[in-house]
């Protein structure tokens, strides 16, 4: 089972640049978006509902052309949930819950802390509010696999600078901290599982300043799964290759 998490910074902009072709070359099983940028109704029919997936969306009501998380896939999900039942948080179109046979999968959206302390404690209660709900998942004996963009790299070796963006936005003690609590509760970070000492490996870089060309970036797009999954985890990846937004997809593949 091949899935891949992809922040398209836009999926009309990530369309007109070819990505139904590479879908279709591709053909994950499950892909993950995130920061669609857009309601359904907005998207042409070929991109609302590609050849073989069922698309489901969790868009932002807080304000038009914000945020906003997809799911494509091509078996039909045994249950769906959008959001994290918080009004506050949920408005903004960030988590998708998809339960199959196996396991449970959540896409997720997290908040970018960069506006200030209103940002940041937003993303604290995201991601406190996010493990909770991992965790009860665990205690009623459900696998899980949590992807998408944390908006904050783990370690030193996550991004190219790490000493000129110490407590910078993505890269907070506060951000860092709760991904070391992740893992403390048993999640598995399946790029390094594979690859712990790998380093320019990124998913992340900034635009205007071209860093993609020079490789300065950030690996700020994970895949996390339970321990009970290890044992069906083949491979974890990076496709650095793929352009068409500022973040690279990434992805797992479960062998049962």
């Amino acid at each position: 089972m091949r899935l891949i998490s992809w922040n398209v910074n836009g999926l009309r902009s990530v369309y007109r640049k070819g990505f139904l072709d590479w879908l279709y070359a591709d053909t994950p099983d499950v892909l993950l978006l995130q920061e669609v940028k857009a309601d359904p109704e907005d998207l042409p029919d070929e991109l609302k509902s590609p050849k073989e997936y069922r698309a489901y969306f969790h868009n932002a009501r807080s304000k038009k052309g914000y945020s906003g998380v997809a799911a494509l896939c091509r078996d039909v999900p045994l249950d769906i949930q959008y959001g994290l039942g918080i009004p506050e948080i949920d408005r903004e179109g960030r988590a998708i819950f998809l339960t199959f046979e196996r396991f449970t999968l959540i896409n997720a959206y997290f908040p970018n802390s960069e506006r200030g302390p209103e940002r940041l404690h937003m993303k604290l209660d995201f991601n406190d509010a996010i493990l909770k709900k991992m965790e009860k998942l665990r205690r009623n004996g459900t696998p899980i696999v949590l992807c998408g963009d944390l908006n904050a790299a783990h370690e030193d070796i996550d991004l190219a600078r790490p000493r000129e963006n110490d407590n910078h936005a993505g890269f907070l003690a506060e951000e860092r901290a709760w991904v070391d609590e992740l893992v403390a509760a048993g999640f598995i970070d399946t790029f390094r599982y594979f690859y712990p000492t790998r380093t320019g490996a990124y998913t992340y870089w900034n635009q205007i300043t071209r860093a993609r060309d020079r490789n300065v970036g950030w690996r700020i797009d994970y895949f996390f799964i339970s321990p009970e999954l290890l044992r069906f985890l083949k491979s974890a990846f990076i496709l650095d290759y793929v352009h068409g937004s500022d973040h690279a997809p990434c992805g797992i593949e479960l062998l049962w």
